[in-house]
């Protein structure tokens, strides 16, 4: 059973490949600390055989809808086919293999709302607390040899990854979600360039994840 909260915003896709036990984990993160942000989870079942997620004792603080694939899709097929018919006002792309030991949603919408931004996202950790390098340059030759051969930290911002990502439904719609023709890889890096191609900001909320990927 699960219930939607008055009042949240937000609703989540979620893909699992094979991520069971994260994907419980991420759940149980999402009903303690999310409930008063979070009205929807779309959970894509993206392997035949995966077994659904055990629910609580008690309802779940949001409503959660299954999908489940007969064939592994990509993963952006898979996202925008979980938030083609979102109603609520921002959409959430959020790995499995994250979790939260707080709700960043609120900042996350908050910033999401401000006038010309495309996206807003959180700072990502590691298990070890460390910074991940999840806000990239373009992939030009030169940015790359920059990174990989000099060993030099990121001179601008054109895309970040889309462990958490948090777009106002409207953006999402006039982008139209993921290029699905990207089946995995780069097709977060085309869609925040086309959000900036579309004169729209990225934006790092002062929040942070832990991404175990």
């Amino acid at each position: 059973a699960s219930c939607s909260p008055a009042g949240a915003a937000l609703v989540v896709s979620v893909v699992s490949h094979g991520h069971t036990a994260a994907v419980r984990a991420l759940l149980g993160d999402l009903a303690r600390h999310c409930a008063h942000s979070v009205a929807r989870v779309v959970l894509t079942l993206n392997l035949p055989d995966e077994p659904e997620p055990v629910a609580p004792d008690v309802a779940w603080p949001f409503a959660l809808q299954l999908r489940r694939n007969m064939r592994p899709r990509g993963f952006g097929a898979n996202h925008n086919r979980a938030l083609a018919d979102a109603a609520e006002p921002f959409v959430c792309v959020l790995n499995p293999d994250v979790r939260l030991a707080a709700d960043p949603f609120a900042p996350l919408c908050a910033l999401a709302a401000g006038q010309g931004v495309g996206a807003a996202y959180p700072l990502q950790l590691d298990g070890q607390g460390r910074v991940q390098d999840s806000e990239r340059a373009l992939p030009t030759p030169l940015a790359l040899w920059r990174r990989r051969v000099l060993g030099r930290s990121e001179a601008r911002v054109d895309w970040v990854n889309a462990a958490c990502l948090v777009l106002p439904a409207a953006v999402w719609r006039r982008l139209g979600g993921f290029d699905a023709r990207y089946h995995m890889y780069c097709e977060d890096v085309d869609l925040c360039l086309r959000l900036r191609l579309a004169g729209l900001r990225l934006v790092r909320a002062p929040v942070a994840v832990l991404h175990a990927g």
